[in-house]
């Protein structure tokens, strides 16, 4: 595994892909090494605020040393971070977590399933996993942030809560309406997705790995401030728990109690 570095990186440009969710490159050659499902961790520049704020990354241009990051505001740290802007300095923390096994699916055929902020690490995972892709997005408006850049790598279902685009409801609605089946899972999300996921994985007998989406503090294992529950006892603390930032982000769901 690649070693978690503190660097000093560029914004190369920023743009607005829809309300309060922002679309972000960083020159950086973390970019290298990133893998589908790790995340960086961004530190604002105000002072005041100590710790860095977890974000998944969306894509990694390796050829030119970039990193793609798609995050919605969701506090005082992001939203300091959609106003920066191309050549600004930043300080990032990086490569981070384990990322998605694309072993468990080449050849295979599987679903991607993203929801609302956990569309985005379904990007880079399309573009490496050869197999036999089923992208089962889901949104709350038909503002369907990165599905263009999605459909360049496979067959995209959409879901919305209010109707407006694709099936009304969501990634499980999606998967039933269009009559759909997979040999494997990988999905980011919320929890009630990843829950209803992990069910239906349970059902079909096929193995599905999942990134808990979790607020984290330090990213690095030390503050145990995101821990799940988990069927073997834990290694570090010796009980039936793991720490999502070093231990995950991604697991396979019957490994986890969620």
């Amino acid at each position: 595994m690649a070693q978690k570095k503190k660097v000093n990186a560029i914004v190369h440009e920023q743009t607005e892909l829809t309300t309060d969710i922002y679309d972000m490159w960083i020159d950086t050659d973390l970019a290298l090494q990133a893998k589908p499902g790790q995340f960086i961790s961004v530190y604002p520049h105000n002072a005041s605020m100590l710790l860095p704020r977890p974000i998944s990354i969306c894509e990694a241009d390796r050829e030119n040393e970039r990193l793609r990051i798609v995050y919605r505001i969701a506090g005082k740290g992001t939203e300091e971070f959609s106003k920066y802007h191309a050549d600004q300095h930043i300080q990032i923390l990086g490569t981070l977590g384990n990322g998605f096994p694309l072993e468990a699916g080449k050849g295979k055929k599987v679903f991607l399933m993203g929801g609302g902020i956990g569309i985005p690490p379904m990007l880079q995972l399309a573009k490496e996993l050869e197999a036999e892709k089923q992208i089962v997005v889901g949104y709350r408006d038909k503002n369907l942030f990165l599905k263009s850049d999605l459909e360049e790598y496979g067959t995209v279902y959409v879901a919305t809560e209010d109707g407006s685009v694709g099936t009304k409801g969501n990634v499980m609605d999606a998967i039933r309406e269009n009559a759909l089946d997979a040999d494997v899972i990988f999905a980011c999300g919320p929890m009630p997705m990843l829950r209803a996921i992990k069910k239906y994985a349970e059902e079909k007998k096929i193995p599905a790995y999942i990134s808990l989406e979790e607020r984290m503090a330090c990213g690095v294992g030390a503050c145990l401030g995101c821990v799940c529950k988990t069927r073997e006892k834990d290694h570090h603390s010796h009980v039936n728990n793991a720490r999502i930032c070093t231990d995950g982000p991604v697991f396979e769901a019957k490994e986890v109690d969620i």
